[in-house]
């Protein structure tokens, strides 16, 4: 592996750990990012965590400010409504492709997922194992759709979305619900009922803002 491929498989780990940190709020909004901390933490070296930090600020999930570092950026509620329209066209698109598009690999990621996903105990899953479940849903489904553009779009918006769930969470009764309807959207997608699957992804997308503004 040459210098510029190993550095480069560093800064995509550093970028995952870091994002999916930012996502589940372990790095609290407007938290600052210290390179050299996360460098030590990851094991990867400060040029790949500031790689990372560059690409997880056209997520939107961190803002630079010269002379002041890079910070965590706040959970802005106001984004709920734009997220869901783009969303509410995105994610049966996803889920539809996925059912059509998914390979026998995917096919038996799904399936095992929906089993997983179908066995959690609503009364007693912790809330992050739950919102770490559908956040991986989502993405397995998006993988599953063979096209990395509309992969790569969709897990953006999701790791907003999630990022709303994360800060609402101890006050929805309905999120148990919400991540177990997940199974039934996994085995159409790997039944390949694309209107199926494409009508619940919508369903979800539309029940969890309406979750969320029953709570504001």
């Amino acid at each position: 592996m040459s210098v510029a491929q190993e550095t480069g498989s560093l800064a995509d780990k550093a970028y995952a750990a870091i994002r999916d940190r930012l996502v589940m709020l372990e790095i609290r909004p407007g938290e600052p990012l210290n390179d050299e901390r996360l460098a030590e933490e990851l094991g990867t070296g400060r040029t790949p965590v500031r790689e990372a930090l560059k690409r997880l600020e056209g997520d939107r999930l961190v803002v630079a400010y010269p002379r002041r570092g890079t910070f965590a950026t706040a959970v802005d509620i106001t984004e709920l409504a734009h997220l869901s329209e783009v969303r509410e066209q995105l994610e049966p698109l996803a889920a539809r492709s996925a059912a059509r598009n998914a390979g026998s690999v995917d096919r038996a990621a799904l399936a095992a997922l929906a089993e997983e996903v179908a066995a959690f105990d609503p009364d007693a899953t912790d809330p992050h194992t739950l919102l770490r479940a559908d956040v991986e849903v989502h993405r397995t489904i998006y993988r599953a759709t063979g096209n990395p553009h509309l992969e790569d779009v969709c897990v953006r918006l999701d790791n907003l979305a999630t990022r709303i769930w994360v800060l609402f969470m101890g006050r929805m009764p309905t999120l148990p619900g919400h991540v177990h309807e997940h199974a039934d959207l996994l085995r159409a997608v790997v039944e390949g009922r694309e209107e199926k699957a494409a009508e619940l992804a919508l369903a979800h997308v539309v029940g969890f803002e309406k979750s969320i503004r029953a709570l504001l």
